[in-house]
């Protein structure tokens, strides 16, 4: 018999976060959004109940949780924010997450539990200003100079997630290196590797934050890279492995962005259930009325089929099974979910749906990044096709 309860230990964790989100979250995030303020205080705070370190083991001082609790911890906060709950996300899935999966014992205890605690953040520089969808075609350089047994970046990187916060400690960047086999014709192969860059690294600059729609209480910002010189010891992982070794961290992304989706559908759902018994026309709430209720019913199908989907994701990976077509489907799935129930809200409140003090107001701003980050809506649909055994019709 199937039992779609969530264990004790997860349940306690999702209920006390969405305390948390309510009692805490709630109440300050609209000003720090207005504002395009990080959240400073309430990351330490989310520090401090060791969110940052849920599915790291303990010995790096993490929680030595799994990542379904980290998806519980994200749908929660994105119920009420989605600010915070990708602060945390790109933290744990694309900061420390490789490094976790792929360092080296020293590079683990070096970066991990400053990682785990909070006080640190990580970033993940992949994304480049003439790539977009296609990873593959890095331009950054990384070039080994033995002399000094360093790498040697040349570069930009753009849409960083926490790349430039004054607790930002590191980005792993994904970057050409040379080959030790030769093209056909000779000529050096490149390949993708990814190095380790500390914060304040000369030649590693940050620009200024970004003027974005959505997500204005968290960090995104563009990377440069000049003759930015780090150890050898840097390199994460197998030289030449950094294009595999990214795909397997976005596959699992893709999961945690899912219950980030779903998290806000269902904020819609809370938030619409609440205006529509308060607000009353033509002499009676207006969620007497058929046409809401219907729209009302639709968001909470939507949300609740999302979950479904991420869940199944999640039980794959946790068990070890290959999840790659799930994980595409939760994230295409609740990722279109979240941009409809954050446009059907809208319309619920009317007038107020286009006021920033409504909570609506901010999901609607925030929902369509969802259909874009860790890989695009068309990017899933191919890769569900492509996992379904259809030819792929690039050239």
């Amino acid at each position: 018999m199937l039992d779609h309860r969530l264990a004790p230990e997860h349940e306690e964790l999702r209920r006390t976060v969405a305390e948390f989100a309510h009692d805490v979250i709630a109440p300050k995030i609209g000003e720090y959004y207005e504002h395009n303020e990080f959240p400073y205080e309430i990351v330490a705070e989310m520090g401090r109940m060791g969110l940052f370190g849920l599915p790291f083991p303990e010995e790096y001082g993490g929680m030595g949780g799994d990542y379904l609790a980290l998806c519980l911890v994200l749908e929660e906060l994105a119920r009420v924010d989605s600010s915070v709950a990708i602060t945390l996300e790109a933290a744990v899935s694309l900061g420390a997450m490789p490094i976790h999966r792929y360092g080296t014992e020293e590079q683990k205890r070096t970066w991990l539990p400053r990682l785990c605690s909070g006080e640190m953040l990580g970033a993940f520089g992949l994304t480049e200003p003439e790539g977009g969808s296609d990873a593959g075609a890095t331009r950054t350089t990384a070039r080994y100079d033995a002399d000094t047994d360093e790498w040697v970046i040349n570069g930009s990187k753009c849409f960083i997630t926490n790349a430039g916060t004054e607790i930002t400690g590191l980005v792993t960047v994904a970057a050409l290196t040379l080959s030790s086999e030769k093209n056909p014709d000779g000529s050096p192969r490149r390949e993708i590797s990814t190095i380790i860059v500390p914060t304040g690294t000369p030649g590693f600059s940050a620009s200024k934050k970004y003027s974005k729609v959505g997500w204005n209480a968290s960090d995104t910002r563009e990377l440069s890279f000049a003759d930015c010189r780090v150890p050898a010891a840097n390199l994460l992982g197998e030289a030449g492995r950094g294009y595999a070794q990214f795909l397997r961290i976005l596959d699992e992304g893709r999961i945690a962005i899912a219950a980030l989706a779903t998290g806000l559908a269902q904020g819609c759902v809370d938030e619409s259930l609440s205006y529509a018994a308060q607000r009353r026309a033509f002499g009676k709430p207006i969620g007497a009325n058929q046409a809401i209720q219907f729209k009302i019913a639709d968001m909470e199908m939507r949300a609740h089929t999302s979950r479904l989907a991420w869940h199944h994701a999640a039980s794959r990976l946790l068990c070890g099974e290959r999840f790659k077509k799930e994980a595409a489907i939760a994230k295409l799935h609740s990722s279109e979910a979240a941009v409809t129930n954050a446009r059907e809200a809208t319309q619920i409140h009317g007038g107020y749906g286009f006021m920033n003090e409504y909570p609506v107001a901010r999901f609607w701003r925030d929902s369509k990044i969802l259909e874009i980050g860790e890989g695009t809506s068309e990017v899933q649909r191919m890769l569900i096709a492509r996992e379904l055994g259809m030819e792929d019709s690039r050239p």
